[in-house]
């Protein structure tokens, strides 16, 4: 949003230019979701402890994480508002690639928060069945799946889009064609799942999270950085840079919410 605006601004001003670059975006979002999370994550504690909203623990986990029952459980909604904010104000809006992202991320944090309000409010915490959270997330992983592959077909960068790349070995690539649309299923629904796997309440997964998030940021640069990568012999796919500045919130928001965790 705010790149509209800078851009409209350097008419009369040069400086402005600055904010086309990516990388000053880049650090801009992972700031504001920073700063962001400070801002929103004490509000926001306050009101869940007021209203009592405190995490169940499941019977069956480790007897140490007892004590924590009750804890306020805000950490998806602090990310979610700090990324989505930061994201819509720094990033380019034209962009597909950061719309799919987006509405993935909303979507599953749609999941969660169902999930959320009936452990929370219900007093289940057994939260949401594990056949319906399956389902839904499928349903928005085949939906992102179809937009990124008709989208690469549209713009006929559909055999650079869809080859996997094997590590360590430069111009051995696997062409997957339509089969693209079951590894994007599954690489959205299992890291997902594979997230959950882990305790919240410990905040096992946020620096995990902060730095694949930053590391695949910076693949997303290179990727759609046509300099960058034919010096690293990474296949060339238009528009994907612009995923660095969501990965960068990303970062910004996990980094906010280890704060208070």
């Amino acid at each position: 949003m705010l790149l509209y605006l800078t851009n409209y601004l350097a008419q009369f001003e040069s400086g402005f230019n600055v904010f086309n670059y990516l990388t000053m975006r880049a650090i801009l979002g992972a700031l504001t979701a920073l700063v962001l999370s400070f801002v929103v994550g004490p509000r926001m504690i306050k009101k869940l402890s007021i209203n009592q909203l405190g995490q169940p623990v499941r019977e069956e986990g480790p007897e140490t994480h007892l004590l924590k029952a009750g804890t306020p459980t805000m950490g998806g909604a602090l990310i979610l508002t700090a990324i989505a904010a930061s994201t819509v104000l720094w990033a380019d809006l034209e962009n597909l690639f950061v719309w799919v992202v987006l509405f993935v991320m909303l979507t599953f944090g749609v999941i969660g928060y169902v999930d959320d309000y009936k452990k929370l409010v219900l007093q289940d915490p057994a939260g949401i069945s594990a056949k319906a959270k399956l389902f839904w997330q499928s349903l928005v992983a085949i939906i992102a799946a179809v937009v990124l592959y008709w989208s690469a077909k549209d713009s006929g960068t559909l055999d650079t889009a869809t080859a996997l790349l094997i590590p360590y070995f430069k111009d051995l690539t696997i062409p997957l064609g339509a089969f693209q649309l079951v590894v994007t299923y599954f690489f959205i629904v299992g890291f997902s799942n594979a997230v959950n796997l882990t305790d919240g309440l410990d905040g096992l997964a946020i620096m995990p999270t902060v730095l694949v998030g930053g590391a695949l940021g910076l693949f997303a640069y290179v990727t759609g950085n046509i300099n960058f990568s034919g010096y690293l012999g990474i296949p060339y796919v238009a528009g994907t840079g612009e995923i660095m500045v969501f990965c960068a919130a990303l970062a910004g928001a996990g980094l906010g919410f280890l704060w208070f965790n």
